[in-house]
């Protein structure tokens, strides 16, 4: 089997770009070990009239690292406009944040359009197609509509919220109409693909059993695989990482204080806010905790056109000066606060040398950094975790200190419980967490999606065959159209 990738990031091994968990740091590594092709956006734009939009290809480890050019015309309505100012708030339940306009979904499905004709330059009679993400949501059937019969799956990195949330999204139902082309379908928890399920059983009405929906398009499983990373040589990364200067210059302006991390990408999700005034309400309730300990908070700045990315930025500078300005002192400052981004190998030496991980979005789909936390501590003297149960990662990281990231008292009592928790504990908790890591590892989330997903074509195909005389159940499809805008897709085929 040939291996496509294809995500709208895509992270470059020489580049040693910032990179804080998620999707591409998590790709990187197995790509590179597989020999996949990975396909994604080169993070520019391009105009229409041209007609090769490939920026470059280059090699990646045993693989291939291929990045394209998106059209200039519908790039900004595609990311900044809908994938991202409506599916991304709905898909972490906070519908009250989207903001689209119809010109956005067509964008939206032009780009969809636009890279399926890409990726014809990759198609073999042996390939499969992985697709990655809320970005490419329509991918699948624009690629089956091309001729396309080889396997295609489809993973989501974020949550997918109730059916309730999920029906305010604009055109939400030849959205997950169009999704049915997968023939895998692949989510963090049982919580989102059940989401997703009661959806398809509740708006579609179309048949569910063990998890398969059938439409017209055929059978399509859903299936969990929560994504894991390598933990073991993020542990090898984290030691080294502890002579890094960066980190090095932080060991020593610690003056002996402890150490709380938090690691996010700038975003409403993260639950950044709270977090803030859990650390300050702990530090005023317990004062004697006052100059012994310190929050070091880096917040990648992302999406910064959108609004509601702009406006979480102010508030957030304008919060942790104010709790800076009231607590401080001339030599402790409580809360350290970086807008940037770090390259792992220096986060790996940040989180070994933080005695606390505090990681409390507010909705999450896995959240790596938490698993990167665990895996970075010293086996003699481990940190603790502080968790919210809102994040995937909650479902295999049980022996963290799991908080409600919405309840800030019980957010403060739990820091000052990791400050104190005694050593023979903190090992416990790490120990089980670690060992859970271990088995449940990006290579076996890799292997695990690929297996299931040809087993999911070849049960497809030999289903279709045995139904060859009968008749699928036909889609229930909305007004308006349902496949493509009603306007040409722009860019050629590449050749």
């Amino acid at each position: 089997m040939n291996l496509v990738v294809v995500s709208n990031r895509v992270a470059r091994a020489s580049a040693n770009e910032p990179m804080t968990g998620g999707l591409a740091a998590a790709l990187l590594p197995v790509v590179e070990k597989s020999g996949a092709i990975w396909v994604g956006s080169s993070g520019r734009v391009r105009d229409g009239a041209q007609r090769e939009p490939f920026a470059e290809i280059e090699e990646l480890g045993a693989g291939a690292l291929a990045m394209l050019d998106l059209p200039a015309a519908h790039y900004g309505g595609y990311y900044e406009g809908f994938a991202n100012s409506a599916l991304w708030p709905a898909l972490h339940s906070r519908a009250d944040l989207i903001r689209v306009s119809q010109d956005d979904y067509h964008s939206y499905r032009e780009v969809n359009g636009f890279m399926a004709r890409a990726l014809m330059r990759f198609r073999k009679p042996d390939t499969a197609f992985w697709i990655q993400d809320y970005h490419f949501l329509a991918l699948g059937a624009e690629l089956r509509d091309l001729g396309v019969t080889q396997p295609i799956g489809f993973f989501l990195h974020t949550p997918w919220a109730s059916p309730a949330t999920m029906g305010c999204v604009p055109h939400n139902r030849e959205l997950i109409e169009a999704m049915l082309a997968y023939d895998l379908i692949g989510f963090q928890t049982e919580e989102d693909r059940d989401n997703f399920l009661a959806y398809v059983k509740a708006e579609l009405g179309l048949p569910i059993t063990d998890g398969v929906v059938t439409s017209s398009r055929g059978a399509s499983r859903c299936q969990v695989f929560p994504i894991g990373i390598d933990a073991d040589l993020f542990a090898q990364q984290a030691q080294k990482a502890v002579a890094h200067p960066d980190v090095s210059r932080l060991r020593k302006s610690l003056n002996g204080e402890k150490l709380v991390i938090g690691v996010d990408r700038l975003d409403y999700s993260k639950g950044l806010i709270n977090r803030v005034n859990a650390f300050e309400r702990m530090l005023t309730s317990r004062p004697s905790l006052q100059r012994t300990v310190s929050l070091l908070q880096i917040a990648t700045p992302s999406r910064g056109t959108i609004e509601a990315y702009g406006n979480l930025q102010g508030d957030l500078a304008r919060l942790v000066s104010d709790v800076n300005g009231r607590l401080g002192e001339a030599d402790w400052t409580p809360i350290r606060y970086l807008n940037k981004g770090f390259r792992q190998a220096v986060l790996a030496g940040l989180y070994r040398t933080a005695q606390v991980g505090l990681v409390t979005p507010l909705q999450d789909g896995m959240n790596l950094v938490a698993k990167e936390y665990v895996a970075a501590q010293n086996p003699i003297d481990p940190g603790v975790l502080v968790l919210s149960k809102f994040a995937g990662a909650a479902n295999e990281l049980d022996t963290a200190l799991l908080v409600n990231p919405h309840d800030i008292e019980s957010m403060a009592r739990a820091i000052a419980t990791a400050l104190a928790m005694p050593l023979t504990e903190r090992r416990m908790r790490w120990e089980v967490m670690m060992g859970k890591l271990r088995r449940g590892s990006v290579q076996s989330w890799f292997s695990d999606f690929v297996d299931a997903l040809g087993a999911a074509h070849a049960a497809k195909g030999e289903a279709g065959n045995a139904a060859a005389a009968g008749e699928a159940p036909a889609l229930k499809l909305a007004g308006g159209w349902s496949r493509r805008p009603p306007m040409a897709y722009g860019g050629a085929i590449l050749q």
